[in-house]
């Protein structure tokens, strides 16, 4: 018998992920002009699906099949495919014996953040990249970035036998989308019309809210079981959020325009949810509270950063999503503590050693520089099939019309 405790939890926390895509979704879309909605809107529910299909045809197996201890994957980079199209598992097969929930579950709840990870990376080429070559980018870059890095992390891989921790996705979630969405920006340019204000600033409200919503599932779910480190998760969620949103607040009305936004407000907010994604689950609350503070503040930074540069990246991804990652996982080895996770270690505040700070650096550069080149790689490769921007006059007409055929709303 399963637990039903558990189960119901993971159902739960699962359907609590599965909510962040269109979260985002509609995040994206009122940040997005008039003419390009649906485009980007597209793009995270497309993901929904298209995900779902790779997942069930090998993605699944080779993020959790095979380990680098028994020899059974490859080279502990990625896993095999022995649990292609779900082989092998039934309803009533068990995750673990310590977790006792049905596989069919973690499946579910693992493909959820399959799905949401490349979405993340589309609002930094925003208006610019043909719907065509995105769906070629989602494949591939599933397949040679997010499938490897799930892997080497919590499928029994290389970093994770070497020690690396990442209780959500600071690794392997927000830093690879982080820096691929800077490279899809370096390659595909600025946009041409650049001059535009948020269509739906009530529709970015609502996605935050489902992204902050959601965001208690892809914490607490994280730990896979109900006790005292879930609850920590949970509410090292929020506290983050919270204070990295008020963070930035306060900086943006004290500079520049000294005024203070919803929508600075509400990007706070999400700085702090991806900031504490790696480290939700081994940190006490204390740590979550200045781990939101340096999120408010080092993605604010780097947000002002990119504009000096300027670089085109249109919704902050990289500012955002990628150094909130880096800056998550390099805050793990400093406010990690036993305390809260026996199953973690004890960060340099804590009595630990460099060396774990060390394998974290380590960890967090490889995946910036990995994500960030291949990508760049895989859109030369992707733009010698098919034209990865759009064209002028696409751009220019609005995607969703070039593209969909479609238009948000009646403007007549």
């Amino acid at each position: 018998m399963f637990d039903v405790g558990l189960t119901t939890f993971m159902i739960l926390a699962t359907s609590l992920v599965m909510l962040m895509t269109p979260g985002l979704a509609f995040f994206y879309g009122g940040l997005g002009s008039k003419k390009h909605i649906l485009s980007i809107m597209m793009q995270s529910f497309v993901s929904l699906g298209l995900t779902t299909v790779l997942w069930f045809f090998f993605g699944y197996s080779l993020c959790f099949s095979g380990n680098l201890s028994a020899g059974t994957d490859w080279f502990g980079i990625i896993g095999n495919l022995d649990k292609a199209m779900f082989h092998g598992i039934t309803p009533k097969s068990v995750f673990s014996p310590e977790k006792n929930f049905p596989e069919y579950i973690f499946i579910a709840y693992q493909m959820m953040f399959a799905i949401i990870t490349p979405a993340l990376i589309t609002g930094a080429f925003i208006n610019r990249i043909s719907f065509k070559a995105y769906i070629w980018f989602l494949i591939f870059w599933q397949i040679f970035v997010y499938y490897p890095f799930v892997h080497m992390v919590w499928g029994g891989g290389i970093l994770a036998q070497w020690g690396v921790l990442d209780f959500a996705g600071g690794i392997v979630v927000h830093a690879t989308a982080g820096f691929a969405a800077l490279a899809s920006v370096f390659f595909v340019g600025a946009r041409k019309e650049r001059k535009h204000v948020p269509n739906n600033i009530p529709l970015v409200a609502v996605g935050t809210a489902l992204l902050w919503f959601g965001w208690y599932g892809f914490n607490a779910g994280s730990e896979m079981a109900v006790n005292d480190v879930t609850v920590a998760a949970f509410l090292n969620t929020d506290i983050a959020a919270s204070f990295a949103a008020i963070t930035w607040l306060i900086i943006e009305w004290n500079t520049g325009k000294k005024k203070p936004t919803f929508i600075g407000l509400m990007t706070g907010a999400v700085a702090g949810l991806a900031t504490i994604t790696p480290a939700a689950g081994y940190v006490t609350i204390q740590s979550a509270v200045l781990i939101g503070i340096i999120a408010g503040v080092g993605c604010y930074l780097a947000v002002k950063f990119k504009e000096s540069r300027d670089w085109d990246d249109a919704l902050d991804v990289w500012g955002v999503h990628g150094m909130g990652g880096v800056i998550g996982t390099i805050c793990l080895a400093f406010f990690a503590t036993t305390t809260i996770n026996p199953n973690g270690v004890d960060g340099l505040l804590y009595g630990g050693s460099f060396l774990f700070l060390f394998k974290q650096v380590v960890a967090i550069l490889f995946a910036v520089v990995y994500g960030f080149f291949f990508t760049l790689f895989l859109l030369k490769v992707i733009n010698w099939l098919v034209p990865v921007k759009a064209s002028f006059k696409e751009e220019k007409d609005g995607l969703d019309i070039s593209y969909h055929g479609e238009v948000a709303r009646d403007i007549a």
